[in-house]
């Protein structure tokens, strides 16, 4: 027979039986929904935790390691041709954390097209004092537009401005959760204690907030120079030189060509927080398994309605077939029905899904001094519409499908015999 007689024969079956139609729809589209829900919402935590990661990590680190025994370094007074040349020098022996010749390194980072910052690094334990108040944290003398550009920290700044700091030999940037424990303000002047007992005094000329209560509370940002000063060393001493590339992606690459050319210890952002990047993995496992798990039950909520539909029209399929219905047109016939369920559910479903996940994206957070979030984090990639659609068309027609071939198997003669 004609596509069109076996649509209009399917249409009559569906409407027929509109609460057996409703319910399998409603499975499709409750199913699709809390998928699309569901891994929204996910992806947006992994977002929105990757993001405050990187906050705090550089997306490449390269350091001195104690562990490590290097016997070789750059050559910081000389250039060979306009590269850099490598020299031997005898093993040390005591460890030195200092990175030699730390300018010259970092001149030949930022002759690489892929970097887009570098910024030298020297950090130490501080004691902060204010009147009676005396706070343990940690102060990182830095290059401030550097460091700024690493991290995004000129949309970070609550009071004040970063440029602040290239006009003050003693200002300092502090975190917010540290100058709210501190009571202190822009202007006010702070003293500075490290565990050896050198003494320095700065004035607060701004205050910024991460967004992550471990460096909010203790952090603090000030001239290399200072730092330096603290440490009772020479303006060469560097302990660390932090990297922004202008693509994260090629960060494990470059750490590997950065450890082997400069002959120092190079991390990447995934190295460095490989745990953290797990736990990403993980969850995302965990919202498809059970987002798919939900799809799947919906079709074998689809495939029981079919198998029920198709035991109460053995008469009518007999007699079909009785007219010279062929194979093929019963197939046509159970399978279309199974299949605008399928789309029905599922446009549904999608409507659902991303009504939701939008109502979600509007909650407020609940309010929190260490974590600078406003509304629950929601990612609406397109991607994961056409997954889901994609899916609950499938699952529906290989649940259809099933019960449309035992349909198109049944011998008329002994249907209406019986």
């Amino acid at each position: 027979m004609s596509l069109p007689v076996n649509l209009q024969i399917s249409r009559t079956h569906l409407l027929s039986r509109k609460k057996q139609t409703l319910v399998a729809m409603l499975g499709v589209t409750f199913g699709i929904a809390m998928f699309i829900l569901m891994i929204s919402f996910m992806k947006g935590v992994n977002k929105f935790l990757e993001d405050t990661m990187l906050q705090a990590t550089p997306d490449i680190h390269i350091y001195n390691d104690v562990k490590t025994d290097y016997t070789r370094t750059v050559a910081g007074d000389y250039y060979k041709s306009g590269e850099l040349i490598m020299i031997h020098h005898p093993k040390p022996k005591h460890v030195n954390l200092n990175i030699r010749n730390a300018e010259l390194i970092i001149n030949d980072l930022m002759q690489n097209p892929d970097v887009a910052a570098v910024s030298p690094h020297l950090s130490t334990q501080v004691f902060y004092n204010y009147g009676p108040v005396q706070i343990n944290g940690l102060i990182d003398g830095v290059d401030i537009m550097q460091e700024a550009q690493l991290y995004g920290l000129k949309e970070k700044m609550i009071t004040g401005r970063v440029e602040n700091l290239l006009t003050s030999n003693n200002g300092i940037l502090m975190g917010q959760g540290l100058t709210d424990k501190l009571n202190v303000r822009v202007g006010d002047m702070v003293n500075l204690a490290t565990p050896t007992g050198t003494f320095m005094r700065f004035r607060i000329e701004g205050t910024f907030q991460i967004g992550i209560g471990t460096i909010d509370n203790i952090k603090s940002y000030v001239n290399t120079a200072s730092v330096q000063q603290l440490l009772g060393k020479d303006r060469s001493y560097i302990t660390d030189i932090n990297v922004k590339l202008k693509d994260i992606h090629l960060a494990s690459a470059y750490a590997k060509s950065f450890q082997t050319k400069y002959a120092y210890k190079a991390d990447d952002w995934e190295t460095s927080n490989a745990s953290i990047m797990a736990s990403f993995l993980i969850r995302d496992v965990l919202t498809y398994v059970v987002s798919i798990t939900l799809l799947i039950v919906a079709g074998f909520g689809i495939y029981n309605i079919m198998t029920m539909t198709i035991n109460s029209k053995m008469k009518d399929i007999a007699i079909l077939k009785a007219q010279c219905f062929a194979r093929k047109d019963i197939i046509q016939i159970f399978l279309s029905q199974s299949l605008v369920i399928g789309v029905l559910g599922a446009l549904t479903g999608i409507i659902l899904g991303f009504t939701l996940s939008y109502l979600l994206s509007q909650v407020p957070f609940p309010k929190n001094e260490n974590i600078s979030l406003k509304f629950f984090p929601v990612i609406f990639e397109p991607k994961h519409y056409i997954f889901a659609m994609m899916f609950g068309i499938v699952t529906t027609f290989i649940a259809g499908f099933m019960p449309s071939v035992k349909a198109s198997k049944i011998d008329p003669v002994a249907i209406l015999r019986g």
